[in-house]
C-alpha cells in the first residue's frame, strides 16, 4: 500500500512497484494528487485506487505500508497547517495501527526538513536538528519529527518492523506547477520568459535528487533486514546554489528570463546537503542522475503541461 500514492513521488513509487510484479493499492485522498499522475497504472489488474484520508481509521490486508501521504510543498502544507500536523500524526497513528493488526512492515516518508536550519554540514542522521517549533513552517516540520517518534515509539512498544527515511530536495516530472518548490517555480517562470525570483541572495545551497534516484532508494530500504530501521538520508549529496540552478535552467530553456531578488521567507535554510554514508553503506545506494540530466527531463515534462493548458 501506498499512502499519498497519487501524489509527486508516490505515483512514481506506485509505477516502479508495479513494474516489480506487485499489487498496490494506491491510497490518496486527492488533496494534491491527481489521477492523471497515475496513467496507464489505472488500467492494470495488479493496481487498485482507494479515495481514503489518512486522518481517519483505514481497515484492508496488505504486507508493506509506504507512508508519503502529506502535502510536501509551503504552498500546500501552510494552506491547512492544522490539517498538515493532523495528516502527519495522525496519519501515522492510523497507518502504524493497520501495520500492527496486520503485522506489515511499515516506512515513513520523512523529510530533510527535521533539520531545520542545520548547524552541522552536510546533516547525518545522528544531528537533532535546529527547528523553530512555532514558526510558519512548523506544521510540517514538527509533524514529520513527530511521526519518526510514533514510528520509533510504535517499534520500541510493540515490536513493529519499521523503516524511516529521511528525503532531500527531489525533482522530475509530474510535479505541480504552482507547488512553490524551487525547481518547479524556476521551469514555469524560464518557458513563460517571466522574471525568476530568488529569495535572498542566492548563495543558499540546495541538494537536488532526481526522482528515479529516490523511488530507488525507498525500496531498497523497504526490502531491508527487519533490524534495519533508519533512519536514513535520501539525497543528492552534490551541493549547489540557488542562482547556480536558476543560470542552469535558463540555460535549458533558452530562456529570456531576468533573476530578481526578493526577501527570504523566515525559517527558510540557508544550507541542506545529506551526508548519506549510511545509505551508502547499508543500502548500497547513491543517485546517479546528474542535475543537468534529471532537469532535462523535467523541462520536458512542463513545455508538455504548457502546451496543454494553452489548447485548453
Amino acid at each position: 500500500m501506498v499512502t499519498g500514492g497519487a501524489g509527486f513521488l508516490g505515483s512514481h513509487l506506485c509505477e516502479k512497484l508495479i513494474s516489480l510484479g506487485h499489487e498496490v493499492l494506491c491510497v490518496d485522498n486527492f488533496y494534491t494528487g491527481t489521477k492523471s499522475n497515475l496513467g496507464a497504472l489505472l488500467e492494470c489488474s495488479r493496481f487498485e485506487l482507494l479515495r481514503h484520508d489518512v486522518t481517519f481509521p483505514l481497515y484492508v490486508e496488505v504486507d508493506q505500508i509506504f507512508n508519503l501521504a502529506c502535502p510536501a510543498s509551503p504552498v500546500h502544507y501552510q494552506y491547512d497547517p492544522v490539517q498538515t500536523t493532523k495528516t502527519s500524526v495522525h496519519g501515522s497513528i492510523n497507518m502504524l495501527g493497520l501495520a500492527k493488526r496486520v503485522k506489515a512492515t511499515i516506512l515513513q516518508a520523512s523529510t530533510s526538513e527535521v533539520y531545520g536550519d542545520p548547524e552541522v554540514h552536510p546533516q547525518p542522521e545522528d544531528y537533532w536538528g535546529r527547528v523553530n517549533p512555532i514558526g510558519p513552517r512548523s506544521c510540517y516540520d514538527e509533524g514529520k519529527r513527530c511521526a519518526e517518534t510514533l514510528f520509533f515509539d510504535y517499534r520500541r512498544q510493540h515490536k513493529l518492523s519499521i523503516k524511516v527515511a529521511r528525503i532531500f530536495n527531489t525533482y522530475g516530472p509530474r510535479m505541480k506547477p504552482n507547488d512553490g518548490r524551487v525547481v518547479s517555480n524556476f521551469i514555469v517562470q524560464a518557458l513563460s520568459n517571466r522574471p525568476i525570483a530568488i529569495y535572498g541572495d542566492g548563495s543558499q545551497t540546495r541538494s537536488f535528487c532526481y526522482v528515479d534516484d529516490l523511488i530507488d532508494g525507498l525500496i531498497r530500504l523497504m526490502d531491508t533486514p527487519d533490524e534495519v530501521t533508519g533512519p536514513i538520508n535520501l539525497g543528492n549529496p552534490t551541493e549547489f546554489t540557488i542562482m547556480e540552478l536558476a543560470e542552469l535552467v535558463i540555460e535549458l530553456t533558452g530562456s529570456r528570463s531576468a533573476i530578481e531578488f526578493k526577501p527570504l521567507p523566515a525559517d527558510d535554510p540557508r544550507q541542506r546537503q545529506p551526508d548519506i554514508t549510511r545509505a551508502r553503506e547499508t543500502l548500497a545506494w547513491s543517485p546517479s542522475v546528474p542535475l543537468r540530466d534529471g532537469l532535462i527531463k523535467t523541462i520536458a515534462h512542463f513545455e508538455d503541461l504548457l502546451r496543454e493548458s494553452a489548447v485548453a
